[in-house]
Protein backbone atom coordinates (compact mmCIF):
# COMPACT_ATOMS: atom_id res chain seq x y z
CA UNK A 1 0.00 0.00 0.00
CA UNK A 2 1.53 3.30 -1.11
CA UNK A 3 1.99 5.98 1.53
CA UNK A 4 0.88 9.57 0.81
CA UNK A 5 1.49 12.69 2.90
CA UNK A 6 -1.08 15.48 2.47
CA UNK A 7 0.13 18.96 3.55
CA UNK A 8 -2.30 21.88 3.69
CA UNK A 9 -3.23 24.53 6.24
CA UNK A 10 -6.88 24.40 5.10
CA UNK A 11 -8.73 21.73 7.06
CA UNK A 12 -11.49 21.30 4.47
CA UNK A 13 -9.02 20.57 1.65
CA UNK A 14 -7.05 18.15 3.84
CA UNK A 15 -10.20 16.25 4.68
CA UNK A 16 -11.40 16.06 1.07
CA UNK A 17 -8.06 14.73 -0.16
CA UNK A 18 -7.74 12.32 2.77
CA UNK A 19 -11.17 10.77 2.23
CA UNK A 20 -10.63 10.47 -1.52
CA UNK A 21 -7.19 8.87 -1.17
CA UNK A 22 -8.22 6.43 1.56
CA UNK A 23 -11.15 5.27 -0.58
CA UNK A 24 -8.67 4.66 -3.40
CA UNK A 25 -6.69 2.33 -1.11
CA UNK A 26 -3.77 4.54 -0.13
CA UNK A 27 -2.27 4.96 3.37
CA UNK A 28 -2.71 8.66 4.14
CA UNK A 29 -0.88 10.85 6.67
CA UNK A 30 -2.00 14.44 7.35
CA UNK A 31 0.22 17.44 8.05
CA UNK A 32 -1.56 20.66 9.18
CA UNK A 33 1.19 22.92 7.89
CA UNK A 34 4.72 22.97 6.45
CA UNK A 35 6.42 22.72 9.83
CA UNK A 36 4.43 19.60 10.67
CA UNK A 37 5.33 18.14 7.25
CA UNK A 38 9.08 18.73 7.64
CA UNK A 39 8.99 17.00 11.02
CA UNK A 40 7.14 13.98 9.58
CA UNK A 41 9.63 13.73 6.71
CA UNK A 42 12.42 13.12 9.23
CA UNK A 43 10.57 10.09 10.60
CA UNK A 44 9.02 8.39 7.58
CA UNK A 45 9.55 7.76 3.88
CA UNK A 46 6.52 8.53 1.71
CA UNK A 47 5.83 7.47 -1.85
CA UNK A 48 4.03 10.72 -2.62
CA UNK A 49 3.73 14.16 -0.97
CA UNK A 50 0.86 16.51 -1.91
CA UNK A 51 1.53 19.99 -0.55
CA UNK A 52 -0.09 23.38 -0.82
CA UNK A 53 2.23 26.04 -2.17
CA UNK A 54 1.05 28.98 -0.05
CA UNK A 55 1.32 28.28 3.69
CA UNK A 56 2.48 30.46 6.61
CA UNK A 57 5.96 30.02 8.11
CA UNK A 58 7.07 27.01 6.01
CA UNK A 59 5.63 27.11 2.49
CA UNK A 60 5.33 24.41 -0.19
CA UNK A 61 8.70 25.23 -1.76
CA UNK A 62 10.43 24.57 1.55
CA UNK A 63 8.47 21.33 1.96
CA UNK A 64 9.60 20.34 -1.55
CA UNK A 65 13.23 21.03 -0.64
CA UNK A 66 12.86 19.03 2.58
CA UNK A 67 11.39 16.08 0.64
CA UNK A 68 14.15 16.06 -1.96
CA UNK A 69 16.80 16.41 0.72
CA UNK A 70 15.45 13.60 2.92
CA UNK A 71 14.09 11.23 0.27
CA UNK A 72 14.94 12.17 -3.35
CA UNK A 73 12.84 9.33 -4.81
CA UNK A 74 9.60 10.59 -3.22
CA UNK A 75 7.25 12.18 -5.77
CA UNK A 76 5.86 15.66 -4.96
CA UNK A 77 2.63 17.28 -6.22
CA UNK A 78 2.08 20.99 -5.66
CA UNK A 79 -1.39 22.48 -4.98
CA UNK A 80 -1.71 26.10 -6.08
CA UNK A 81 -4.24 28.83 -6.79
CA UNK A 82 -4.52 29.99 -10.38
CA UNK A 83 -2.77 33.24 -9.54
CA UNK A 84 0.38 31.45 -8.38
CA UNK A 85 0.74 29.02 -11.28
CA UNK A 86 4.08 30.58 -12.22
CA UNK A 87 5.40 29.63 -8.78
CA UNK A 88 4.15 26.08 -9.31
CA UNK A 89 6.07 25.88 -12.57
CA UNK A 90 9.15 27.04 -10.68
CA UNK A 91 8.50 24.27 -8.15
CA UNK A 92 8.52 21.72 -10.99
CA UNK A 93 11.92 23.02 -12.01
CA UNK A 94 13.04 22.29 -8.44
CA UNK A 95 11.90 18.67 -8.69
CA UNK A 96 8.12 18.60 -8.24
CA UNK A 97 6.33 16.08 -10.49
CA UNK A 98 3.27 18.21 -11.34
CA UNK A 99 0.88 20.76 -9.89
CA UNK A 100 -2.87 20.95 -9.19
CA UNK A 101 -4.68 24.25 -9.68
CA UNK A 102 -7.53 25.12 -7.30
CA UNK A 103 -10.35 24.38 -7.71
CA UNK A 104 -9.71 20.93 -9.18
CA UNK A 105 -11.82 17.97 -10.25
CA UNK A 106 -11.60 14.70 -8.33
CA UNK A 107 -11.09 12.69 -11.52
CA UNK A 108 -8.24 14.99 -12.52
CA UNK A 109 -6.55 14.57 -9.12
CA UNK A 110 -6.90 10.78 -9.17
CA UNK A 111 -5.37 10.55 -12.64
CA UNK A 112 -2.39 12.73 -11.76
CA UNK A 113 -1.81 10.78 -8.54
CA UNK A 114 -1.94 7.44 -10.37
CA UNK A 115 0.57 8.70 -12.93
CA UNK A 116 2.84 10.10 -10.22
CA UNK A 117 2.86 6.84 -8.29
CA UNK A 118 3.45 4.88 -11.50
CA UNK A 119 6.54 7.02 -12.04
CA UNK A 120 7.66 6.12 -8.51
CA UNK A 121 7.07 2.40 -9.18
CA UNK A 122 8.99 2.53 -12.45
CA UNK A 123 11.92 4.19 -10.68
CA UNK A 124 11.96 1.42 -8.06
CA UNK A 125 11.60 -1.32 -10.69
CA UNK A 126 14.45 0.19 -12.69
CA UNK A 127 16.64 0.16 -9.59
CA UNK A 128 15.73 -3.48 -8.92
CA UNK A 129 16.47 -4.41 -12.53
CA UNK A 130 19.91 -2.84 -12.31
CA UNK A 131 20.58 -4.72 -9.07
CA UNK A 132 19.41 -7.96 -10.64
CA UNK A 133 21.58 -7.50 -13.73
CA UNK A 134 24.57 -6.71 -11.54
CA UNK A 135 24.10 -9.64 -9.17
CA UNK A 136 22.53 -12.19 -11.48
CA UNK A 137 24.25 -15.56 -11.56
CA UNK A 138 26.05 -15.88 -14.87
CA UNK A 139 24.53 -19.21 -15.90
CA UNK A 140 21.04 -18.66 -17.18
CA UNK A 141 19.15 -21.55 -15.64
CA UNK A 142 19.49 -24.88 -13.91
CA UNK A 143 19.95 -27.71 -16.39
CA UNK A 144 19.95 -31.42 -15.73
CA UNK A 145 18.19 -34.76 -15.97
CA UNK A 146 20.05 -36.60 -13.21
CA UNK A 147 18.06 -38.02 -10.33
CA UNK A 148 19.81 -35.68 -7.88
CA UNK A 149 18.85 -32.47 -9.70
CA UNK A 150 15.37 -33.75 -10.57
CA UNK A 151 14.71 -34.15 -6.84
CA UNK A 152 15.58 -30.46 -6.43
CA UNK A 153 13.19 -29.51 -9.25
CA UNK A 154 10.43 -31.53 -7.60
CA UNK A 155 10.93 -29.76 -4.27
CA UNK A 156 10.85 -26.37 -6.00
CA UNK A 157 7.55 -27.23 -7.71
CA UNK A 158 6.01 -28.38 -4.44
CA UNK A 159 7.08 -25.46 -2.24
CA UNK A 160 7.00 -22.52 -4.67
CA UNK A 161 3.53 -21.40 -3.57
CA UNK A 162 4.17 -21.99 0.12
CA UNK A 163 4.69 -19.02 2.41
CA UNK A 164 7.36 -20.89 4.38
CA UNK A 165 10.99 -19.78 4.45
CA UNK A 166 13.52 -21.81 2.47
CA UNK A 167 17.17 -22.60 3.23
CA UNK A 168 19.26 -23.66 0.22
CA UNK A 169 22.54 -25.42 1.03
CA UNK A 170 25.25 -26.31 -1.43
CA UNK A 171 28.82 -25.69 -2.45
CA UNK A 172 29.81 -22.51 -4.26
CA UNK A 173 28.81 -22.58 -7.90
CA UNK A 174 25.98 -25.10 -7.62
CA UNK A 175 23.25 -22.61 -8.54
CA UNK A 176 21.68 -21.58 -5.24
CA UNK A 177 20.48 -18.20 -6.53
CA UNK A 178 18.93 -19.85 -9.58
CA UNK A 179 16.89 -22.13 -7.33
CA UNK A 180 15.79 -19.10 -5.29
CA UNK A 181 14.66 -17.35 -8.47
CA UNK A 182 12.82 -20.48 -9.62
CA UNK A 183 10.95 -20.58 -6.31
CA UNK A 184 9.96 -16.92 -6.59
CA UNK A 185 8.93 -16.92 -10.25
CA UNK A 186 6.82 -20.05 -9.83
CA UNK A 187 4.98 -18.58 -6.84
CA UNK A 188 2.01 -16.27 -6.42
CA UNK A 189 4.55 -13.54 -5.60
CA UNK A 190 6.13 -13.66 -9.08
CA UNK A 191 4.71 -10.28 -10.16
CA UNK A 192 6.27 -8.61 -7.10
CA UNK A 193 9.96 -7.91 -6.41
CA UNK A 194 12.70 -10.53 -6.12
CA UNK A 195 15.56 -8.85 -4.24
CA UNK A 196 18.93 -10.57 -3.86
CA UNK A 197 21.67 -9.54 -1.43
CA UNK A 198 25.03 -11.19 -0.85
CA UNK A 199 25.51 -10.99 2.90
CA UNK A 200 29.24 -11.78 2.68
CA UNK A 201 29.96 -8.99 0.18
CA UNK A 202 28.76 -6.11 2.39
CA UNK A 203 30.45 -5.05 5.67
CA UNK A 204 28.28 -5.38 8.79
CA UNK A 205 28.03 -1.61 9.25
CA UNK A 206 26.60 -1.22 5.74
CA UNK A 207 24.61 -4.47 5.63
CA UNK A 208 22.17 -3.30 8.30
CA UNK A 209 21.45 -0.14 6.31
CA UNK A 210 21.22 -2.16 3.08
CA UNK A 211 18.67 -4.57 4.55
CA UNK A 212 16.61 -2.24 6.70
CA UNK A 213 17.27 1.26 5.33
CA UNK A 214 18.26 4.37 7.27
CA UNK A 215 17.16 7.88 8.08
CA UNK A 216 19.05 10.98 7.05
CA UNK A 217 21.85 11.82 9.48
CA UNK A 218 21.75 8.49 11.32
CA UNK A 219 25.44 7.93 10.53
CA UNK A 220 28.26 9.52 8.57
CA UNK A 221 27.35 9.36 4.90
CA UNK A 222 23.57 9.03 5.46
CA UNK A 223 22.78 12.11 3.39
CA UNK A 224 19.16 11.11 2.69
CA UNK A 225 16.48 8.75 3.89
CA UNK A 226 16.81 5.34 2.27
CA UNK A 227 14.38 2.42 2.08
CA UNK A 228 15.95 -0.97 2.89
CA UNK A 229 15.78 -4.11 0.78
CA UNK A 230 13.17 -5.70 3.04
CA UNK A 231 10.95 -2.68 2.39
CA UNK A 232 11.60 -2.78 -1.35
CA UNK A 233 10.85 -6.54 -1.42
CA UNK A 234 7.51 -6.07 0.37
CA UNK A 235 5.00 -8.53 -1.06
CA UNK A 236 7.74 -10.46 -2.85
CA UNK A 237 10.84 -12.47 -1.99
CA UNK A 238 14.19 -11.52 -0.50
CA UNK A 239 17.15 -13.82 -1.19
CA UNK A 240 19.82 -13.72 1.53
CA UNK A 241 22.87 -15.33 -0.04
CA UNK A 242 25.76 -16.51 2.18
CA UNK A 243 23.60 -16.14 5.30
CA UNK A 244 26.22 -18.12 7.22
CA UNK A 245 28.63 -15.17 7.01
CA UNK A 246 26.39 -12.75 8.92
CA UNK A 247 27.46 -11.44 12.33
CA UNK A 248 25.53 -12.03 15.57
CA UNK A 249 24.24 -8.43 15.46
CA UNK A 250 22.73 -8.87 11.99
CA UNK A 251 21.38 -12.30 12.95
CA UNK A 252 19.40 -10.75 15.82
CA UNK A 253 17.85 -8.18 13.50
CA UNK A 254 17.04 -10.83 10.87
CA UNK A 255 15.38 -12.96 13.53
CA UNK A 256 13.14 -10.08 14.52
CA UNK A 257 11.98 -9.25 11.00
CA UNK A 258 11.29 -12.94 10.29
CA UNK A 259 9.39 -13.48 13.55
CA UNK A 260 7.54 -10.19 13.88
CA UNK A 261 7.28 -9.22 10.20
CA UNK A 262 8.49 -5.75 11.12
CA UNK A 263 11.74 -3.83 11.46
CA UNK A 264 13.07 -0.38 12.19
CA UNK A 265 15.35 1.63 9.92
CA UNK A 266 18.77 2.65 11.20
CA UNK A 267 18.15 5.87 13.08
CA UNK A 268 14.39 5.45 12.75
CA UNK A 269 11.77 5.54 15.48
CA UNK A 270 8.87 3.75 13.78
CA UNK A 271 8.34 0.04 13.14
CA UNK A 272 7.63 -0.88 9.52
CA UNK A 273 5.45 -3.89 8.72
CA UNK A 274 6.38 -6.08 5.75
CA UNK A 275 5.17 -9.25 4.07
CA UNK A 276 8.29 -10.84 2.61
CA UNK A 277 9.18 -14.46 1.92
CA UNK A 278 12.75 -15.22 2.95
CA UNK A 279 14.90 -17.59 0.91
CA UNK A 280 18.40 -17.96 2.36
CA UNK A 281 21.45 -19.80 1.05
CA UNK A 282 24.79 -20.92 2.41
CA UNK A 283 27.79 -23.03 1.46
CA UNK A 284 28.57 -23.59 5.14
CA UNK A 285 27.41 -26.27 7.56
CA UNK A 286 24.97 -24.22 9.63
CA UNK A 287 24.33 -27.09 12.03
CA UNK A 288 28.01 -27.03 12.90
CA UNK A 289 27.92 -23.22 13.13
CA UNK A 290 25.02 -23.49 15.58
CA UNK A 291 26.95 -26.05 17.61
CA UNK A 292 30.05 -23.84 17.88
CA UNK A 293 27.98 -20.75 18.66
CA UNK A 294 28.73 -18.71 15.54
CA UNK A 295 25.13 -18.91 14.23
CA UNK A 296 21.95 -18.43 16.26
CA UNK A 297 19.98 -21.64 16.74
CA UNK A 298 16.60 -19.85 16.75
CA UNK A 299 17.41 -18.10 13.44
CA UNK A 300 18.57 -21.38 11.92
CA UNK A 301 15.26 -23.08 12.69
CA UNK A 302 13.32 -20.08 11.39
CA UNK A 303 15.17 -20.32 8.07
CA UNK A 304 15.38 -24.11 7.72
CA UNK A 305 11.61 -24.67 7.41
CA UNK A 306 12.01 -26.02 3.88
CA UNK A 307 15.57 -27.30 3.32
CA UNK A 308 16.92 -27.77 -0.21
CA UNK A 309 20.29 -29.48 -0.69
CA UNK A 310 21.96 -28.80 -4.03
CA UNK A 311 24.20 -31.64 -5.21
CA UNK A 312 27.74 -30.78 -6.34
CA UNK A 313 28.53 -31.38 -10.00
CA UNK A 314 30.69 -34.41 -9.15
CA UNK A 315 27.50 -36.04 -7.81
CA UNK A 316 25.67 -35.59 -11.12
CA UNK A 317 28.29 -36.08 -13.79
CA UNK A 318 25.60 -37.39 -16.15
CA UNK A 319 24.40 -33.77 -16.49
CA UNK A 320 27.77 -32.53 -17.74
CA UNK A 321 27.06 -33.17 -21.48
CA UNK A 322 23.72 -31.33 -21.15
CA UNK A 323 25.36 -28.39 -19.38
CA UNK A 324 28.19 -28.29 -21.93
CA UNK A 325 25.70 -28.12 -24.79
CA UNK A 326 23.67 -25.45 -22.98
CA UNK A 327 26.70 -23.21 -22.40
CA UNK A 328 28.11 -23.81 -25.90
CA UNK A 329 24.84 -22.63 -27.46
CA UNK A 330 24.64 -19.59 -25.21
CA UNK A 331 28.21 -18.34 -25.61
CA UNK A 332 28.28 -19.08 -29.34
CA UNK A 333 25.11 -17.03 -29.79
CA UNK A 334 26.48 -14.17 -27.65
CA UNK A 335 29.78 -14.08 -29.56
CA UNK A 336 28.30 -14.64 -33.01
CA UNK A 337 30.61 -17.61 -33.59
CA UNK A 338 29.78 -21.14 -34.74
CA UNK A 339 29.03 -23.60 -31.96
CA UNK A 340 32.19 -25.69 -31.27
CA UNK A 341 32.02 -29.49 -31.18
CA UNK A 342 33.61 -31.55 -28.39
CA UNK A 343 35.48 -34.70 -29.29
CA UNK A 344 34.64 -37.81 -27.25
CA UNK A 345 38.09 -37.66 -25.61
CA UNK A 346 37.52 -34.03 -24.62
CA UNK A 347 34.15 -34.88 -23.08
CA UNK A 348 35.80 -37.75 -21.20
CA UNK A 349 38.25 -35.28 -19.63
CA UNK A 350 35.30 -33.19 -18.42
CA UNK A 351 33.56 -36.25 -16.97
CA UNK A 352 36.68 -37.19 -14.99
CA UNK A 353 37.44 -33.69 -13.66
CA UNK A 354 36.82 -32.86 -9.96
CA UNK A 355 34.81 -29.63 -10.57
CA UNK A 356 35.54 -28.02 -7.24
CA UNK A 357 33.93 -24.85 -8.63
CA UNK A 358 30.90 -26.88 -9.77
CA UNK A 359 28.66 -25.53 -12.56
CA UNK A 360 30.26 -22.09 -12.41
CA UNK A 361 33.68 -23.60 -13.12
CA UNK A 362 32.25 -25.57 -16.04
CA UNK A 363 30.59 -22.46 -17.40
CA UNK A 364 33.87 -20.51 -17.25
CA UNK A 365 35.63 -23.31 -19.10
CA UNK A 366 33.04 -23.37 -21.90
CA UNK A 367 33.27 -19.58 -22.24
CA UNK A 368 37.03 -19.98 -22.80
CA UNK A 369 36.42 -22.80 -25.28
CA UNK A 370 34.13 -20.60 -27.37
CA UNK A 371 36.44 -17.58 -27.12
CA UNK A 372 39.48 -19.53 -28.38
CA UNK A 373 37.74 -21.96 -30.71
CA UNK A 374 38.92 -22.32 -34.31
CA UNK A 375 37.96 -24.74 -37.04
CA UNK A 376 37.81 -28.37 -35.97
CA UNK A 377 36.58 -30.17 -32.85
CA UNK A 378 37.70 -29.31 -29.32
CA UNK A 379 40.32 -31.88 -28.29
CA UNK A 380 41.21 -33.39 -24.93
CA UNK A 381 44.51 -31.44 -25.06
CA UNK A 382 42.57 -28.19 -25.48
CA UNK A 383 40.39 -28.97 -22.47
CA UNK A 384 43.32 -29.96 -20.24
CA UNK A 385 45.07 -26.72 -21.13
CA UNK A 386 42.03 -24.65 -20.12
CA UNK A 387 41.11 -26.48 -16.93
CA UNK A 388 42.04 -24.93 -13.60
CA UNK A 389 44.25 -27.45 -11.88
CA UNK A 390 43.47 -28.21 -8.23
CA UNK A 391 45.95 -26.90 -5.68
CA UNK A 392 48.43 -29.60 -4.76
CA UNK A 393 48.46 -30.99 -1.23
CA UNK A 394 51.29 -29.71 0.94
CA UNK A 395 54.15 -32.21 1.34
CA UNK A 396 53.85 -34.32 4.49
CA UNK A 397 55.89 -37.53 4.30
CA UNK A 398 59.64 -37.27 3.92
CA UNK A 399 59.71 -33.51 3.38
CA UNK A 400 59.69 -31.25 6.45
CA UNK A 401 57.44 -28.20 6.47
CA UNK A 402 59.16 -24.89 7.12
CA UNK A 403 57.95 -22.83 10.08
CA UNK A 404 57.80 -19.05 9.88
CA UNK A 405 58.05 -16.76 12.89
CA UNK A 406 54.24 -16.66 12.96
CA UNK A 407 54.07 -20.47 13.06
CA UNK A 408 51.34 -22.46 11.32
CA UNK A 409 47.89 -23.84 12.07
CA UNK A 410 48.82 -27.50 12.52
CA UNK A 411 45.32 -28.70 13.30
CA UNK A 412 43.86 -26.79 10.35
CA UNK A 413 46.55 -28.18 8.06
CA UNK A 414 45.93 -31.77 9.16
CA UNK A 415 42.16 -31.36 8.91
CA UNK A 416 42.52 -29.93 5.41
CA UNK A 417 44.64 -32.87 4.28
CA UNK A 418 42.25 -35.39 5.85
CA UNK A 419 39.18 -33.84 4.26
CA UNK A 420 40.86 -33.62 0.87
CA UNK A 421 41.83 -37.30 0.98
CA UNK A 422 38.31 -38.31 2.03
CA UNK A 423 36.87 -36.47 -0.98
CA UNK A 424 39.48 -37.95 -3.34
CA UNK A 425 38.73 -41.47 -2.10
CA UNK A 426 35.00 -40.90 -2.58
CA UNK A 427 35.53 -39.56 -6.08
CA UNK A 428 37.84 -42.46 -7.04
CA UNK A 429 35.26 -44.93 -5.74
CA UNK A 430 32.35 -43.18 -7.53
CA UNK A 431 31.06 -42.19 -4.06
CA UNK A 432 30.67 -45.77 -2.84
CA UNK A 433 31.52 -45.38 0.86
CA UNK A 434 32.73 -48.93 1.54
CA UNK A 435 35.20 -48.78 -1.33
CA UNK A 436 36.43 -45.35 -0.27
CA UNK A 437 36.94 -46.58 3.32
CA UNK A 438 39.02 -49.53 2.07
CA UNK A 439 41.17 -47.22 -0.03
CA UNK A 440 42.01 -45.26 3.13
CA UNK A 441 42.36 -48.45 5.24
CA UNK A 442 39.60 -47.31 7.60
CA UNK A 443 36.78 -49.35 9.07
CA UNK A 444 33.23 -48.26 8.25
CA UNK A 445 32.55 -46.64 11.63
CA UNK A 446 35.75 -44.58 11.55
CA UNK A 447 35.09 -43.53 7.96
CA UNK A 448 31.53 -42.40 8.77
CA UNK A 449 32.78 -40.45 11.77
CA UNK A 450 35.16 -38.50 9.56
CA UNK A 451 32.45 -37.80 6.99
CA UNK A 452 30.26 -36.35 9.74
CA UNK A 453 33.20 -34.39 11.16
CA UNK A 454 33.70 -32.54 7.87
CA UNK A 455 29.97 -32.42 6.93
CA UNK A 456 30.61 -34.46 3.77
CA UNK A 457 27.20 -35.63 2.58
CA UNK A 458 25.98 -37.81 -0.24
CA UNK A 459 27.19 -41.08 -1.73
CA UNK A 460 25.88 -44.55 -1.16
CA UNK A 461 26.87 -47.57 0.93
Amino acid sequence: MEKILVVDDEQSLREVLSIMLKRAGYAVTIAMDGEDAVELLQKEIFDLVITDLRMPKVDGMEVLKAVKSASPETVVLIITAFASADSAVEAMKQGAYDYLTKPFQVDEVQLIIRNALEKRRLTTENMLLKREMASQSSFAQLVGQSEAIQRVFEVVRKVADSKSNVLICGESGTGKELVARAIHYNSARSALPFVAVNCSAVPETLLESELFGHMKGSFTGAIANKAGLFEIANGGTIFLDEIGDTTPTIQVKLLRVIQEREFRRVGGSQDIKVDVRVVAATNKDLEKAVADGSFREDLYYRLDVIPIRLPPLRMRTGDIPLLVNHFLERFAKESGKPKPVFSSDAMHVLLEHEWRGNVRELENLIERVVAFSVDGPVTDADVRGWLHRPTALPPVQGVPLDLTDEGLDLEGLINGIEKDLLLKALERSKWVKKKAARMLRLNTRSFRYRLEKYAIKGGRD
